[in-house]
């Protein structure tokens, strides 16, 4: 039986129908009808919901159209700031979605975004009220930082994550004019050890801007549970849901939760999935935008890649989302871009209409070494949003913004031993890679499918790296290639970005 509402009407037909459950059904109905959201049969008990009514206010002013949920339902405020949500006591957290144009609360003493507050259910009704602070100024202007797979395994992981990444980013932000900033740690916070977990709060703790969260497959708890639901509890604890939305000036922010864990297995088993809970929650909480608006979704694993594509390989549940079409059609009435981290490269590309971003890990290849496994050094994503669009690049860990490709000489590329290879790490098709022999333009260089140089050099073979030797180079697309002249005294070669950044390497 779906979970559909019933009629008072047609409920008490249904009652009668059932012969001897008859009386249950008469019994239940009124309070059936209190409650719409209760279930029927077992599935929908009306005595398993909340009442959970309140406001949402800026200071002391009402903020109408506010959305409030338990992750299953959606509520909205009126024009007086208030809310009834019908919250199912199951759910751990009601929560809102931060909107625009106020001050992201936060844990005390700590970066966590503290935009949920656990679900009371010892009374039948509750009353929340969320007071907001407005910002002193507009957030039309923003930027956000993200911290994909930081992954500690061992209290000298997480140190170097807090001495190098986080040290860099904080210099960094110092380095820029002030503007609303906020940071997203886009999953594999962990590397299974959820006790260091209070570390990575204190390193991002240490980077002074409000910090969001996504849950990867390394931050689960594996032990003594049997389901997925069950597997985000300590999550849960540090950092709240783990899916939610809100709002920066004219963006709408959607955090998913498409890590599907069903079981324990040497590598964990998990695949890309999005349960219908998130799809029917999403759908609830698109309502209302309009058309073309922009929408940024984060997730852990990527809702697609090519990396297997370039491989020759078929492609894998456990590093793309396998029911995407879904996410597809929900969102395809907007400008949506998605950002995820879990592939430890980088990669820009569209599938499905959309534009896909999967960030550089902060690990690099897991603490080994200075860069991933295609060569893109380890570092975090920087995005620039004006009104509805915005910019990004990718900033290597002790890194200029400005160093966004790595120059080989002819030879370094074994498969093309005359040829230049430049590494453009967040290049797409609408860069413009041009390469200079002795100040003279050369032409645009060839895009070609291949393992980074020094990828090959620190990792391959079955000794390499030494911290970690089943890390292998991976196949990437943005290697980039040109026949440079045996008698050139000096190649130079500039790659000019979507926004007219034009960046420089030379040998």
């Amino acid at each position: 039986m779906d979970n559909r509402l019933f009629s008072r009407r047609n409920f008490l037909k249904a009652g009668f129908q059932l012969g001897a459950g008859a009386s249950l059904s008469l019994l239940l109905a009124d309070r059936l009808v209190a409650n719409p959201l209760a279930r029927v049969l077992g599935v929908l008990d009306p005595l398993r919901t909340v009442r959970v009514r309140g406001t949402v206010t800026s200071g002391k002013t009402p903020l109408a159209g506010i959305a409030v949920t338990d992750g299953r339902s959606v509520a909205r405020t009126d024009v007086q700031g208030r809310y009834e949500l019908l919250a199912d006591a199951s759910r751990p957290f009601v929560y809102l979605s931060l909107p625009a144009g106020q001050r992201i609360p936060q844990n005390p003493g700590q970066a966590t975004a503290r935009f949920y507050a656990p679900l009371s259910t010892e009374k039948p009704e509750w009353t929340h009220n969320w007071v907001l602070e407005p910002l002193p100024q507009s957030d039309a202007n923003h930027r956000f930082y993200v911290f994909a797979d930081p992954q500690p395994r061992t209290a000298d992981d997480l140190k170097l994550y807090h001495t190098e990444t986080i040290a860099d980013a904080r210099a960094f932000h110092a380095s820029l004019p002030p503007q609303e900033t906020f940071a997203v740690g886009c999953g594999d916070i962990m590397w299974d050890d959820l006790t260091l977990l209070p570390g990575y709060e204190a390193a991002m703790r240490d980077l002074a801007v409000p910090a969001f969260s996504v849950v990867g497959n390394h931050d689960l708890d594996m032990q003594d549970v049997r389901t997925d639901e069950a597997s985000v509890r300590t999550f849960e604890r540090f950092f709240g849901p783990t899916y939610y939305s809100f709002d920066r000036g004219e963006v709408h922010y959607v955090v998913l939760d498409n890590v599907f864990w069903y079981g324990r297995s040497a590598a964990g088993a998990y695949m890309g999935y999005l349960d219908e809970l998130q799809l029917g929650w999403l759908k609830q909480d698109l309502q209302g935008l309009p058309a073309g608006k922009t929408v940024v979704v984060f997730t852990h694993i990527p809702i697609y890649c090519h990396i297997n594509r370039y491989k020759g390989q078929d492609e894998e549940g456990s590093i793309v989302t396998v029911n995407r079409a879904l996410l597809y059609e929900l969102l395809r009435p907007f400008k949506t871009h998605f950002i995820n981290g879990h592939m430890h490269w980088t990669e820009q590309h569209t599938d499905g209409g959309f534009t896909h971003h999967t960030c550089g890990a902060a690990c690099g290849a897991w603490w080994s070494g200075p860069i991933c496994y295609d060569g893109t050094p380890s570092g975090y994503g920087v995005y620039e949003v004006t009104g509805s669009s915005f910019r990004w690049a990718y900033k290597g860990t002790g890194l200029p913004l400005e160093q966004q490709l790595r120059l080989y000489a002819p030879g370094a590329d074994p498969k093309a031993p005359h040829e230049l290879v430049a590494n453009v790490w967040s290049a797409t098709p609408d860069w413009q890679i041009v390469w200079y022999e002795d100040g003279i333009r050369k032409g645009r260089m060839a895009a070609r499918i291949g393992h980074d140089p020094l990828s090959v050099q620190l990792h391959e073979g079955n000794k390499l790296p030494t911290k970690h030797t089943w890390v292998d180079p991976e196949p990437n697309n943005h290697l980039y290639y040109a026949p440079v002249a045996a008698g050139a005294a000096q190649v130079r070669v500039e790659a000019t970005d979507p926004w007219g950044r034009v960046y420089t390497a030379a040998l």
